[in-house]
């Protein structure tokens, strides 16, 4: 569909998307509140737990490019509308599961609807907004993802303190059948004209690339980063990726075409956002143990004093006043401010904490107004430069991108965590040590991305 006028219902079928996008986006916390739950009723040893977690994680993470491949080339709608029946299923054999097994190959289904459903919820909204509502469009979206990730922890310690552990597979299934209703409904179609082979090795290549290098970063921490399990699975990751590119480069009808790589708008883009959900993943991964070992808060404690940073992304996204501020900044400005405000969070967090509570809060309210605006205007750079017949591929790149910025930055930082407690510091020295390090690298992704972005805008001039 042409953005030249946009689809006359297309705010309410945002809503529909975000609906759905907000369904995926809790499953990818929600289970770590249940770990003593199952562990308690279905004996599952620390392995299995941590396979309950990854098979998600590893699933979705592989299969990003090539669903939004798929959404481009058989159909955005279609495409979604797999995504939200694979998810309910996957939700009801997670939440009826009486095994570790059963729990685990559901969660892999579950893992294949997510890839779908991230893909094809920001490739529709390019599709059905105008230009100049796009970025406004992409906030909400953007603010659906703060909600998802703050909202996980919360939604799962009211529901474990009234239910069985099931229950917080179970929700999902109204919420599933509704959005799918409503996407047949009112979801226009469309798919990028004249496709031609699909390209089968590319699409094997990226899936069991990205899932070796993410398997790798998620298993460094708990098996050491020069195990044979860490480092073979990097070397398959290494090779078959190397091999993807190879092959993408070489192929006549490439699922990513690498060429977008030479857009300068394209690349900062892809430059600053890892290294924001780089620093970002890390930082807010040791935000949580800051506040239950340092501050000695309980999990659903922890998790309702996170909500700040929530609640300000959604008010600054949803009241439009981010879109604003981008509109008049333009895009590399508006990085730059947002990555700042962001680090400066991070920094007073780290610094501004003496054992209360009220650094943490005022680093939280700046990292939120940071993300509301940095966010969706690297999103917008990023799905903008793609032809709009390619969004699907574009959103697969911005998935993959916070999918592996994310998992790194926990990694690392949690590794730089580790080392300053052997070193002889306190945990909260370690804890401290790790946010600065995220800062730098938010920072750093802030003016490289504004760099680029600003020299692509005088190319084009």
């Amino acid at each position: 569909m042409s953005t030249s006028q946009g689809h006359p219902q297309r705010w309410v079928i945002l809503g529909v998307i975000c609906l759905a996008q907000l369904t995926v986006l809790l499953d990818n916390t929600v289970l770590n509140v249940a770990i003593p739950s199952l562990t308690r009723e279905l004996h599952a040893a620390t392995s299995d737990i941590q396979w309950m977690i990854n098979a998600y994680s590893l699933v979705q993470s592989g299969l990003l490019l090539t669903a939004g491949s798929a959404a481009d080339r058989y159909g955005r709608k279609k495409m979604l509308m797999i995504g939200l029946a694979l998810f309910g299923i996957g939700s009801l054999v997670a939440g009826l599961a009486h095994s570790t097994t059963q729990l685990i190959a559901a969660r892999a289904g579950m893992g294949v609807g997510g890839a779908l459903l991230l893909t094809t919820t920001l490739a529709v909204v390019m599709q059905i907004f105008t230009a100049e509502e796009q970025p406004k469009a992409i906030g909400i979206w953007s603010a659906i993802n703060a909600l998802g990730f703050g909202g996980g922890p919360l939604i799962g310690g009211f529901i474990l303190n009234h239910f069985w552990w099931g229950a917080i597979f179970l929700i999902n299934i109204p919420v599933a059948v509704l959005a799918l209703i409503a996407v047949v409904v009112l979801v226009p179609e469309s798919k990028s004209p004249g496709s031609g082979r699909p390209d089968l090795l590319g699409a094997l290549l990226s899936t069991i690339g990205m899932a070796s290098l993410v398997f790798a970063i998620i298993s460094g921490p708990g098996h050491g980063w020069t195990s044979p399990r860490v480092l073979g699975a990097a070397a398959v990751a290494v090779l078959v990726l190397g091999a993807f590119a190879w092959w993408e480069n070489k192929v006549a009808e490439p699922m990513l075409d690498l060429h977008f790589f030479r857009n300068r708008r394209f690349t900062g883009a892809v430059a600053g956002a890892l290294l924001l959900m780089f620093g970002m993943g890390g930082a807010m991964f040791l935000l949580t143990q800051h506040l239950q070992f340092v501050l000695g808060y309980g999990p659903l404690e922890a998790g309702l004093r996170t909500a700040p940073l929530a609640v300000t992304v959604i008010l600054l996204n949803f009241t439009g006043l981010s879109a604003k501020l981008s509109g008049k900044l333009g895009t590399p400005l508006s990085i730059v401010l947002g990555m700042v405000l962001m680090a400066a969070g991070l920094v007073a967090i780290a610094e501004l904490d003496s054992g209360g509570y009220v650094g943490t809060l005022l680093g939280l309210v700046l990292i939120g107004m940071g993300a509301a605006i940095a966010n969706p205007a690297m999103a917008h750079a990023i799905m903008s430069s793609i032809p709009p017949e390619k969004a699907g591929i574009g959103a697969g790149v911005n998935g993959t991108l916070a999918e592996f910025g994310n998992g790194l930055g926990v990694a690392v930082l949690g590794a730089v965590l580790s080392a300053s407690v052997a070193s002889g510091k306190s945990l909260a020295s370690g804890l401290n040590a790790g946010q600065l390090v995220g800062a730098v690298a938010v920072l750093a992704g802030g003016f490289l991305a504004a760099g680029l972005l600003r020299r692509a805008e005088r190319v084009t001039a």
